[in-house]
């Protein structure tokens, strides 16, 4: 049985320089065949499509949902799983909205590069192989949209791009990988439970805002955001706080639209009753706001946004998507 491969560009598949000579950029698009053609020791046979060349600051809902629909119908054609590569700069936001919603259990591994081919050392290839062992591996079914990448496997729902270049910025700070490829085996450490997969929306996407909050900030810029958006998430200080004058504007807030309340600091779970001054987590569960646990601001407003476009408004029925999915 093969593995289904789907190509969406990024560093991964970039190489040589402008057309007009200036050089000093990649530009040029690798296909799947020229991947597939780098890869030593490839031993897993794929089955090459190659999708939006894209880079991966330009990807949207629809792109993605799009591609879960394609490599659903590979499935069930009979592709033992699935690996998508695409740049790594919203990885891990992508990885995650597949996730929500892939209802298979055969893998969707997700893949990329931080060193492009052009580069004395690129990472592509031996993603790209890991990759491709893990979507044909049996110890990998169940565990929904997979991140792999320099030989870690990382759950969708878990993993962060922690630093800007290196080879190893992906990681999952919570949880540590789920497992490893040690000498080609596919090792799965730990299983975290399944969530069920959410549907895929069909109507227009939703408008979510991200609001990070700063030292002295007074929200001021929030005011009017209920008219434009459905729906915010709020990355706030440590465990959920925010300055006292900011607290009621978000409360306001929350009145009208949705208000997720996460952490800022890229680890650990906003709490729920540890603090109770005004601005604390205790102070804005009361005046509204949705718990976001151990989601990160970006996670959070993928989830946030594919509960919207579905047609969810309730906040009691989003409070406990959110309970479930974090």
């Amino acid at each position: 049985m093969t593995v289904a491969l789907f190509t969406l560009g990024g560093t991964i598949a970039m190489a040589g320089a402008r057309a007009d000579g200036s050089g000093g950029t990649v530009v040029t698009r690798l296909t799947g065949a020229d991947l597939t053609a780098a890869v030593p020791g490839l031993d897993v046979p794929l089955d090459v499509h190659d999708t939006q060349a894209v880079p991966s600051a330009n990807l949207t809902f629809r792109h993605l949902l799009d591609l879960v629909d394609a490599a659903s119908r590979a499935v069930r054609a009979g592709a033992r799983g699935v690996v998508v590569t695409q740049g790594t700069d919203t990885l891990e936001e992508s990885a995650y909205l597949i996730d929500l919603v892939w209802p298979h259990p055969e893998p969707l591994v997700v893949t990329g590069a931080m060193r492009n081919p052009t580069l004395a050392s690129p990472d592509g290839p031996g993603n790209l192989l890991a990759a491709a062992r893990v979507a044909a591996a049996d110890q990998a079914r169940d565990l929904g949209a997979l991140v792999v990448l320099n030989d870690e496997i990382h759950a969708a729902r878990r993993v962060r791009k922690t630093h800007a270049t290196s080879t190893a910025a992906f990681t999952s700070p919570d949880t540590g990988p789920l497992g490893h490829v040690i000498e080609g085996e596919v090792r799965v450490l730990n299983r975290p439970p399944r969530r069920p997969a959410l549907a895929v929306p069909t109507g227009p996407p939703a408008r979510v805002a991200l609001h990070t909050v700063t030292l002295d900030d007074d929200g001021s810029t929030l005011a009017a955001l209920a008219d434009t958006h459905q729906g915010l998430v709020v990355a706030g200080f440590g465990v959920g706080h925010v300055p006292s004058d900011l607290a009621p504007v978000l409360g306001t807030l929350a009145t009208r639209i949705p208000v997720v309340l996460t952490s800022r600091t890229g680890a650990g779970s906003v709490l729920t009753h540890t603090y109770g001054a005004i601005g604390s987590e205790t102070d804005l569960r009361r005046r509204g706001l949705i718990n976001g646990g151990l989601l990160d601001p970006y996670k959070a407003r993928v989830l946030l946004r594919l509960l919207l476009a579905g047609g969810e408004a309730d906040k009691t029925d989003i409070a406990e998507a959110f309970a479930q999915h974090a």
